[in-house]
């Protein structure tokens, strides 16, 4: 198994220096490598490989001194992430564009591994006792994070720095052994996923999105920025207030996700939810703009991890079921309901007075016994 960790980065000023010279090199690596691409396909109708492009790294810090300052490793996964991009291009996503600095401030390096008299040195050393994590060029660089750990028992495979809001991070990819436990099917839960409440179960639960938007403040702060001075220290102050609102943003989302989705795969056994169209949801006008602060998609992703790893049963049920329509007393179809303003209705064939999300999560705990019902069967 592949897992990350990811530690806040205390470098020193020329630490500090080296990490940003990295970034910078690694950009301009992808948009040099960009650029011959494109300008050769329209000469010859063909490019480079990634690896004919890793040869021609060499003769290209001839001509730029400056990159033998950075890691090497940086340099050459600049080229394979462009390599990445053109395959996502490929398979039907957007061309791959040109990195500016304000939105990539990142590199990879490897941890390279090699034996000299009979001794095993690694580029990538984690010190979890006394903080610390020795990474190319950087050498020890202080760190913070799982205070509960001492030690992580796995083979270090890369590493990602990058830079947000003025603060340093490290993102260790570490490959470990994964130990499931039996699988012991005792409890089952249906969740219906929402806007309001972000997670409403059959057990009659709901979890609120309590994330705080800052959407006042935000607003204030991008037309302050609007109007400064382009390339002026104040829009630079703005700029990073403007970053440092939307790292709290995204903080406060992976806690309280992390929260949820801890609580439900240690209560349960077997969670069923939707199979949600999370694009498609963005063309409904009326929920795109609370969709953009409601992190559903993300929530989905972590349940299916750590539902694989705690060897848990995530069953996701047709995304075209229509859980809120049906009564989860007697069946009955009422597609009025689908009018979401409707939050509470009675059937008009067995009077049962329903909750909306408490129906649907109860429809869809149904739904999810019955599809692993079937799957037993096979």
């Amino acid at each position: 198994m592949l897992k990350a960790y990811v530690f806040r980065l205390y470098p020193d000023n020329n630490q500090k220096q080296m990490i940003n010279q990295t970034i910078g090199n690694s950009r301009f690596i992808y948009n040099y490598f960009l650029n011959d691409k494109i300008t050769e396909y329209k000469k010859f109708k063909k490019s480079k490989t990634a690896y004919d492009q890793i040869k021609c790294i060499p003769s290209l810090i001839e001509n730029y001194p400056w990159l033998k300052q950075s890691d090497s490793c940086a340099l050459r996964n600049s080229i394979f992430n462009l390599d990445d991009a053109y395959k996502s291009f490929y398979n039907g996503k957007g061309y791959p564009k040109f990195k500016n600095k304000d939105k990539y401030n990142s590199y990879k390096t490897n941890n390279m591994k090699s034996i000299y008299k009979g001794k095993q040195y690694e580029s990538i050393k984690l010190d979890l006792i006394n903080k610390i994590i020795i990474l190319p060029k950087l050498k020890e660089v202080k760190i913070r994070g799982y205070r509960k750990l001492n030690k992580i028992n796995g083979i270090i495979k890369s590493a990602v720095i990058r830079k947000e809001a003025k603060k340093y991070y490290v993102s260790v990819l570490i490959e470990e052994e994964l130990i499931k436990p039996i699988f012991n099917p005792k409890n089952i839960v249906g969740l219906d996923l929402g806007i309001k409440d972000l997670v409403i179960t059959s057990n009659h639960e709901k979890i609120e999105n309590k994330v705080k938007s800052y959407n006042k403040r935000l607003k204030g702060l991008q037309k302050a920025l609007s109007r400064a001075k382009v390339g002026s220290n104040n829009r630079y102050k703005i700029k990073l207030k403007i970053q440092r609102i939307y790292q709290k943003i995204k903080n406060a989302r992976k806690h309280l996700i992390h929260n949820i989705t801890n609580k439900i795969i240690k209560e349960n056994d077997i969670i069923i939810t939707e199979n949600l169209d999370i694009k498609n949801m963005y063309q409904n006008h009326n929920i795109a703009k609370s969709l953009t602060n409601t992190p559903l998609g993300h929530l989905i992703r972590i349940l299916k991890y750590k539902s694989e790893w705690q060897n848990k049963k995530l069953i996701q049920v047709d995304r075209y079921y229509p859980s809120s329509q049906i009564c989860s007393k007697c069946g009955y179809k009422n597609e009025k309901v689908k009018d979401l303003t409707i939050r509470k209705w009675e059937c008009p064939r067995c009077n049962t007075k329903h909750d909306r999300d408490y129906n649907a999560s109860e429809n869809i705990l149904f739904e999810g016994i019955k599809l692993y019902m079937e799957q037993l069967q096979v």
